[in-house]
């Protein structure tokens, strides 16, 4: 038995040290940063117009029910279903617009001209459509109304409950709102929100190869792509970012940036420097300063990855080529944002898409290809991949509205494929 535990152990390290060189699977990279977080300390109010992409501290509850009175669904006429009988003609005694309620009950044998949206009257237990009577004698009052057809009870009265009821949860404490949750709560007579506050995020851009757009370039200098983008992607999720700093490939400068961004903040990205060449000083610099969790992706793009702890802050160390900083940083970093939020990680929508095209590739590594979506006249979905897969090519992220996840062993698919693939664009409600 202890041979057998022994072997099973050393079998055990053998197997961690293999994964260690080869780089954490996805699934299991995701899994080891977010067991290891916890949402941040503490909670804002925020009125409610401004809380779209706030996560809820608390939920949101309806102080009263909406609309709090039976409201016509038709533009009709309200009366009590026991006097709709075909071909009777009834008067009509006043009318009822949105806003403008008729204000006195209905009295058997009378009808009263109402509006979509507008309060029945007591005593009215249903609505004929004004298409389903014929008018006799102008607008009301001093008309009659004939009934075409028979009137049901409860026909087109919509409930005093019909949006929410007093008391009734509207949204839940860790949901992140929508447009449409902030329109129904504010619908409801809310306006403001308990929400959770945000992670403070800084950027550092390392790359002594790297010029900001509309500086003169030098021979083997480049424009700086991935600050802007890292910038846009958090904006566009909502995310604040509170520092940001582009620093020259060398180790002293970049200590004190780390270490300066560091302590602003309560997420640190990094772009750049993770790797294994002479010039990459990060992730050295993270094991020095603070704590590095875990190091390289099995996954292309994106191997060289990096995350750990410095000066209180999360880091995260994305790859300096583009593409990969793009796709690591969605993959990884914006679910760990999640959670940092109180949120529960929301994966990207998956869906079973078909290839228009073949798709050839060197086996190795399980791979996200970017790609478009389309769909045949069956309303089947389709996927084009965006020509070259380079890492450094910003151009295959154009108009990609997907992720294709291909496993490592894959070589050649054909067209007509079925591939499992992420959807990233996000949802306009």
């Amino acid at each position: 038995m202890v041979r057998v535990g022994l072997l099973r152990l050393i079998t055990e390290g053998v197997a961690v040290v293999e994964e260690a060189k080869q780089g954490w699977t996805l699934e299991q990279a995701r899994t080891r940063l977010l067991t290891a977080l916890s949402p941040l300390p503490g909670r804002d109010v925020c009125p409610l117009r401004q809380a779209r992409g706030r996560v809820l501290a608390a939920p949101l509850v309806a102080p009263s029910a909406v609309p709090g009175f039976r409201a016509s669904g038709m533009d009709g006429y309200a009366l009590r279903a026991v006097d709709g009988q075909p071909g009777r003609s009834l008067p009509v005694v006043g009318c009822s617009a949105a806003g403008a309620p008729h204000g006195r009950s209905l009295q058997p044998g009378q009808v009263v001209r109402i509006f979509t949206g507008a309060m029945v009257p007591d005593g009215a237990d249903a609505v004929a459509p004004q298409e389903d009577v014929h008018l006799m004698q102008g607008e009301p009052p001093g008309s009659t109304v004939t009934l075409k057809d028979s009137v049901r009870p409860g026909q087109w009265i919509r409930s005093p409950q019909e949006e929410a009821a007093a008391g009734q949860q509207l949204a839940s404490a860790g949901q992140r709102l929508s447009s449409v949750d902030v329109a129904r709560a504010l619908g409801c007579g809310l306006c403001m929100a308990q929400v959770r506050v945000r992670p403070r995020v800084t950027l550092l851009i390392t790359g002594s190869e790297l010029r900001p757009a509309g500086d003169p370039l030098a021979p083997g200098t480049v424009y700086d792509s991935n600050g802007p983008l890292l910038l846009l992607l958090l904006e566009q999720l909502g995310v604040a970012v509170v520092g940001q700093e582009r620093v020259d490939d060398d180790p002293r400068r970049l200590e004190r940036a780390l270490l300066t961004l560091a302590g602003r903040s309560d997420v640190l990205i990094s772009t750049g420097g993770v790797s294994v060449g002479d010039g990459d000083h990060v992730r050295p610099l993270l094991e020095r300063l603070g704590a590095l969790q875990f190091w390289r992706l099995f996954l292309k793009p994106g191997r060289p990855f990096a995350t750990g702890t410095m000066a209180g802050a999360r880091f995260f160390g994305l790859p300096g080529n583009p593409v990969s900083a793009a796709v690591t940083f969605l993959q990884l970093v914006w679910p760990a944002l999640q959670v940092l939020e109180g949120a529960p990680p929301e994966p990207w929508p998956r869906l079973r898409v078909h290839l228009t095209t073949p798709l050839r590739r060197r086996p190795g590594r399980p791979e996200l290809i970017r790609a478009r979506l389309s769909t045949d006249r069956q309303g089947n979905p389709l996927a084009t991949p965006c020509g070259d897969q380079s890492s450094a090519r910003l151009a295959s992220l154009q108009g990609a509205d997907l992720l294709l996840e291909v496993d490592a062993s894959s070589t050649e698919l054909p067209a007509g494929a079925a591939v499992t693939a992420q959807l990233l664009r996000l949802p306009v409600l």
